[in-house]
């Protein structure tokens, strides 16, 4: 049986950096993203109508530690009718490609979720320095940004253990991405064993960090924390640190760990 098409999963707390990075996803041969969808940044989470979505769910800086919003295998929306609806209801927007990349943040808790669903699918977490999200945030809600990074903090906590039950899973952090976003299309080409991409990436990148210069500052505790994904104080960003990605494929780790050029960690 021919399988027509695998799904790319993106997501990551707002302002992390996910429509930038499905963008550029969308840009590798044998991929296609929705464009000139009728909802915020052509999220799927909105084309569709599988698993409820609502005002309360994918409240920024609420749903990613939101124990009601963490969608595993078990839920209860594991089903064959969960999966065709999905299917339907996304099906007519995308171009026929053997990869659809459908980008919403709540993808971050609804992985497993997904998994299960699609099983041959693939997941990418956009990771933002944690100073930069709650600078980025403030205008949407009430919380302080010290309690804005202790959301971030945890939520990428839970990540992690999410990202040991996944097959196929890469992290790529938002500044990496705007530092060369080539090189982070061609991780991104190799992760989906897809060919290099040549063509122009059809928009200008820029470092959106620079607006926050200033911003609050993590303390000793929160910066320990954050640490395990190279963040330091004061927007501060470890270059040597290197993107986990997880595939069952030896070739295709190493392919990631060569479009980088140097050591990619396993998740």
């Amino acid at each position: 049986m021919t399988i027509p098409h695998r799904y790319l999963f993106v997501g990551g707390l707002h302002r992390s950096g996910t429509s930038l990075t499905a963008r550029l996803a969308a840009t590798v041969p044998g991929v296609a993203g929705i464009e000139d969808a009728p909802v915020p940044e052509n999220e799927g989470v909105y084309l569709q109508g599988a698993i409820p979505h609502d005002a309360l769910a994918g409240r920024p800086m609420h749903f990613a530690t939101d124990p009601d919003q963490h969608l595993t295998e078990a839920h209860p929306l594991n089903r064959l009718d969960t999966r065709d609806r999905l299917a339907a209801d996304w099906d007519p927007w995308f171009a026929p490609a053997p990869w659809r990349v459908e980008k919403s943040p709540v993808n971050l808790t609804r992985m497993r979720l997904l998994q299960q669903l699609f099983p041959l699918s693939q997941f990418v977490v956009v990771l933002r320095h944690p100073e930069a999200v709650a600078a980025a945030v403030a205008k949407w809600v009430d919380a302080t940004a010290t309690a804005s990074i202790d959301h971030w903090l945890e939520a990428h906590e839970r990540v992690q253990a999410d990202l040991r039950h996944l097959h196929s899973a890469m992290v790529l952090r938002y500044e990496d991405v705007v530092a060369d976003p080539a090189r982070a299309r061609a991780a991104l080409a190799a992760f989906l064993s897809s060919p290099p991409a040549d063509a122009p990436l059809g928009e200008a990148v820029r470092d959106g960090n620079a607006d926050y210069d200033g911003a609050h500052v993590m303390d000793p505790l929160q910066s320990r924390r954050a640490g395990a994904w190279g963040y330091g104080p004061g927007l501060a960003v470890d270059e040597a640190w290197r993107p986990p990605v997880r595939h069952p494929l030896r070739a295709v780790r190493e392919r990631v760990t060569a479009a980088w050029g140097g050591p990619a960690r396993q998740v």
